[in-house]
């Protein structure tokens, strides 16, 4: 797809026609696609300030939306909604995947290295917005497109896996969980982390992830479900149990 065309489809999402086309430009191109360029070239820079401005306009809604909703439970919901699983599902259902544009080394990253680019062009959409348009389409962007998310349900704390499975161990089994790292294969792009779970010097459990804490809660999750406190599917995106 010609840039003009991912442009023309990204300011119909945004709700608006950029002036400094170079914004929208850079906000849609992954690092990959920018090697040998300036640091504006890519997302990362518009990233980092859309990431701070959505933090502002979701702390603000939600403390307006909810005003017997405690601090604690209102930074809950921040982080619930501001996480990467929310920003990069949203991105997606606005139809940004096909608008980004990947570099070669990226492209075999597959459904892992998508959700993350989703989730950074999301960001740096708005920060792209910020700069352009000013606070207020910024503002109406972020509602319209996160704000069917909200619920007070976002405030209740999700419990991981590896805060269960050390639940569990310590009530049944008088003895806390320990991890260990067993390897870590692929090319540092895209990399592989398997981890196991000990509990008391036997092995309950092993997962693999694309980093060492989410190769962890994969080995919880399959621990978990090897004795029986849980099953699969409970724990989504907790990487890959084997």
């Amino acid at each position: 797809m010609k840039m003009h065309h991912r442009v023309a489809e990204a300011e119909r999402i945004c709700g608006h026609h950029f002036e400094r086309q170079e914004l929208i430009e850079s906000a849609l191109t992954h690092p990959s696609a920018a090697e040998g360029k300036g640091v504006s070239a890519s997302y990362e820079r518009l990233e980092f300030l859309g990431d701070s401005i959505l933090g502002a306009i979701v702390a603000t809604d939600l403390f307006e939306r909810f005003p017997d909703m405690d601090e604690g439970a209102l930074t809950q919901a921040k982080i619930s909604l501001v996480s990467g699983k929310m920003l990069s599902s949203v991105a997606e259902r606005l139809g940004v995947a096909p608008l980004i544009v990947m570099g070669e080394s990226e492209k075999g990253t597959g459904a892992r290295g998508m959700h993350s680019a989703l989730e950074n062009v999301y960001e740096a959409l708005v920060g792209a917005l910020y700069l352009d348009a000013g606070y207020r389409v910024t503002h109406e962007f972020v509602l319209e497109t996160l704000g069917p998310e909200v619920s007070p349900a976002l405030a209740r704390k999700p419990i991981s896996p590896k805060s269960r499975l050390q639940e569990v161990a310590q009530r049944d089994m008088h003895c806390g969980p320990e991890y260990k790292l067993v390897s870590e294969e692929g090319p540092a792009h895209d990399p592989t982390f398997t981890s196991v779970v000990m509990v008391g010097g036997r092995r309950i459990g092993r997962g693999s992830g694309p980093s060492k804490k989410s190769s962890e809660s994969a080995a919880a999750v399959d621990a978990l479900v090897s004795l029986g406190y849980a099953e699969t599917g409970d724990f989504e995106g907790a990487g890959t149990t084997n």
